[in-house]
């Protein structure tokens, strides 16, 4: 049986990215992201609100994009998936995190929204879309123009009769 791993967040960033690069060149780029959950509560009727901190993990191409994209504040929308890491402390004991490893990401709002505005080069202030997907899915997705539409159908007589056939069957 299959399995799935997905993670979708929209939030926003609670401060700047830190990109850093690995020995080989690859750029890795770390961010956390706040999401909240905002209810009443049965038994006072208070508003209750409820921040919940996610670390999310650029890597590659993706990472370079959001280290220059995001800033803090700015609301984002992030898909991936799940990974947790074992790693040890300085004391020697095993610690876990769980991250979620960015495999798509969406800049939301306009460039003055969110924590300030970004070189996106664009004359619109729109939403970004940026995906770990294969190099040329890696840039800035591009606009895709509206889809011809379609040739408007021929005209037809009040009588509605020229459309038909010569072959009458009676």
């Amino acid at each position: 049986m299959a399995s799935i791993n997905k993670v979708i967040i929209i939030g926003n960033l609670g401060r700047d990215p830190e990109v850093r690069y690995t020995p080989s060149g690859a750029a890795v780029c770390n961010v956390s992201v706040a999401t909240t959950r905002n209810w009443k509560d049965k038994t006072s009727g208070d508003k209750v609100e409820e921040t919940e901190w996610h670390r999310v993990v650029f890597y590659d191409r993706l990472a370079e994009i959001a280290g220059e994209y995001l800033k803090k504040g700015r609301s984002v929308y992030v898909e991936g998936r799940l990974k947790t890491r074992k790693w040890q402390d300085k004391d020697g004991k095993d610690t876990y995190t769980t991250e979620i490893v960015a495999e798509n990401m969406q800049l939301l709002g306009g460039r003055e929204g969110g924590g300030g505005g970004y070189g996106g080069g664009r004359d619109s202030g729109g939403d970004e879309g940026f995906s770990r997907e294969p190099a040329e899915n890696s840039r800035p997705a591009a606009r895709q123009a509206p889809a011809p539409r379609p040739a408007p159908a021929p005209s037809k007589s009040s009588t509605g009769f020229d459309d038909m056939d010569d072959d009458i069957p009676f």
